[in-house]
C-alpha cells in the first residue's frame, strides 16, 4: 500500500495558517519587548543594596526557571479564573510569556553586568556621572552587547514555547494546525507546513535581531571596519617591509 503526501487539501487553509503565524509573531514581539525591559529592572534590583528586594528577585527567578512554562501558563490562566479574574486567551498567554522571559533575561543581563570591570564604574564615579548615566552608558549598554547572542537564543526559544498557548485555546500557529488536521485528516502534511512556518519565523526573528544589533551596537561596525582596513593594508605593509629589508641588505654588502 503506497503513501503519498497531498498538500492540495491544505490550500484553502493558507489564510488561516498566515493568521496563526502572525499571532505567534505578535505574541513573541510583545513578550520580548516587555519581558526584556522587566528583566533588566530585575537584574539591577538583584544586584542592588536592598537585601529584601534582591532576595525577592532571586525567589522569582528560581521559581520561574525551575518550573515548566506550561504549568506557569495553567496557573496564570486557570488560577486567575478561579479567583474571578477572567482574561482573554491572548492576554493570558502573553502575560505568561512575559513572566517567563523576564526571569531568563534577568539572569542573562545580570551575568553581563557582572562582567563589567569595576574600574570602569569607579572611573565614571570619579568623573561625576550620575547613577542613571553610569547604569545606562557604563554598565547596561556594554553588558547587553556582550550577552546579546544569548538573548537572541532566548527570543527564539520563547517563540517556540508559544506553541503551548494552544492548550488554553489561543489561536496561534499550533492551535490552527490542530484545527486544520482535524478538518482535513492530513496530520503529516499539516505539521510539515507548520514546521516550515516556524522555521521561517525563526529566520525572520534572527534577521530582525541581527539588524537591531547592527543598529544599536555601533562599536561592532567600527571594530569590523577597522579589522577590514587592517587586512587590506597588511599585504602592502608586508611588501614595504620586504623592500626595506632588501635595501638594508644591499647597503651591508
Amino acid at each position: 500500500m503506497g503513501f503519498a503526501l497531498h498538500f492540495s487539501d491544505l490550500l484553502p487553509y493558507w489564510p488561516v495558517f498566515l493568521e496563526g503565524a502572525w499571532l505567534t509573531l505578535k505574541m513573541t514581539g510583545v513578550a520580548v519587548v516587555v519581558g526584556v525591559s522587566a528583566g533588566t529592572l530585575v537584574a539591577f534590583a538583584k544586584r542592588g543594596r536592598r537585601k529584601w528586594l534582591s532576595k525577592a528577585c532571586s525567589v522569582y527567578i528560581d521559581a520561574v526557571r525551575n518550573t515548566p512554562f506550561l504549568v506557569q501558563l495553567f496557573l496564570l490562566y486557570f488560577g486567575l479564573a478561579s479567583l474571578g479574574i477572567h482574561m482573554p486567551t491572548f492576554a493570558a498567554a502573553v502575560l505568561a510569556m512575559i513572566i517567563n522571559i523576564a526571569a531568563y533575561a534577568a539572569e542573562i543581563i545580570r551575568a553581563g553586568l557582572e562582567a563589567v570591570p569595576r574600574g570602569q564604574i569607579e572611573a565614571a564615579e570619579c568623573l561625576g556621572l550620575s547613577r542613571w548615566r553610569i547604569g545606562w552608558h557604563v554598565m547596561l549598554q556594554p553588558s547587553i552587547e556582550k550577552v546579546y547572542p544569548a538573548l537572541t537564543s532566548q527570543f527564539l526559544l520563547m517563540m517556540q514555547a508559544s506553541a503551548m498557548a494552544s492548550q488554553i485555546s489561543a489561536e496561534e500557529l499550533t492551535a490552527i494546525a490542530n484545527t486544520v488536521q482535524s478538518d482535513t485528516f492530513r496530520s503529516l502534511e499539516t505539521y510539515i507546513v507548520v514546521a516550515c512556518l516556524y522555521l521561517a519565523l525563526s529566520l525572520l526573528v534572527k534577521l530582525l535581531a541581527w539588524g537591531l544589533g547592527e543598529y544599536f551596537f555601533r562599536r561592532r561596525r567600527v571594530i569590523r571596519r577597522a579589522a577590514a582596513q587592517a587586512g587590506k593594508k597588511q599585504p602592502g605593509a608586508a611588501a614595504a617591509d620586504a623592500s626595506v629589508i632588501g635595501v638594508s641588505k644591499r647597503r651591508t654588502t
